[in-house]
């Protein structure tokens, strides 16, 4: 019986993980703090851009309106901020990717970003104050990954399948319903106005934690994961009539 590799982490996710690492690496130890700055004002989250007045003192024009709703979670702070993503996005989005499949997923991973940066912009309208990291996205994935993992069959539903990750998901409704669902969105989104109301997190002891983008990934990724399923979700059990 051949033996199953102790790390089975789908190419897409050893590839963004990858990517995220090499751009960590070349900003610390290659870029000038100049040109540094550059790389934060070209692809960072600044809310600011999208004031008039202040969007003449940022690079990029309308490119970066645009790209910036994405680029800012390739980016991070400090390595103590990226090692911590990496940990949950190998957790989370391993079985999502396995799911979704890697087309999906990267697209999966840029909307629940954008969303996040959304909520952000939301939030702090005209700060100047740029924002970085996946965590937006991670959370997002951890969304999707609830919507299958506690379906019958799925990795944490204590019957777990042949294939967990392929097993149908739950429909919103009956995810809304279920108490280890609500149990799971409770503690994460507790954890969240934690952060709010100023409890730090590893890495990001110098500035604020984005907590809103947060949960705008957190919701689309939810709210969203049916348009990505290729597996489609469980359907409810018939009913007949006495």
């Amino acid at each position: 019986m051949p033996r199953q590799p102790v790390f089975n982490v789908p190419g897409v996710v050893t590839a963004l993980a990858a990517a995220m690492a090499v751009i960590h690496l070349v900003r610390t130890y290659v870029l000038s703090e100049g040109a540094d700055l550059e790389i934060l004002a070209l692809f960072s989250f600044v809310p600011g851009r999208y004031d008039a007045e202040a969007a003449l003192a940022l690079p990029g024009g309308i490119g970066a309106d645009i790209w910036t709703f994405v680029t800012y979670a390739l980016l991070h702070a400090n390595w103590i901020h990226l090692g911590v993503n990496l940990i949950w996005m190998l957790a989370f989005a391993t079985p999502v990717a396995r799911r979704f499949g890697p087309a999906r997923f990267l697209a999966f991973f840029a909307v629940t970003a954008a969303v996040g940066a959304f909520a952000h912009l939301i939030t702090h309208r005209d700060a100047m104050v740029p924002m970085i990291g996946a965590s937006a996205a991670i959370a997002g994935l951890m969304a999707a990954a609830v919507r299958f993992a506690f379906a019958p069959g799925g990795s944490l539903s204590g019957r777990r399948g042949p294939l967990p990750d392929h097993m149908p998901a739950q429909g919103l409704g009956e995810a809304f319903r279920d108490p280890r669902v609500l149990g799971f969105m409770g503690v994460w989104i507790a954890a969240n106005l934690l952060f709010g109301v100023g409890v730090t997190m590893p890495g990001a002891e110098d500035g604020e934690v984005a907590w809103q983008a947060h949960l705008g990934g957190f919701f689309a990724g939810l709210l969203l994961f049916s348009f990505f399923d290729p597996v489609g979700r469980r359907l409810p059990r018939e009913k007949t009539a006495a």
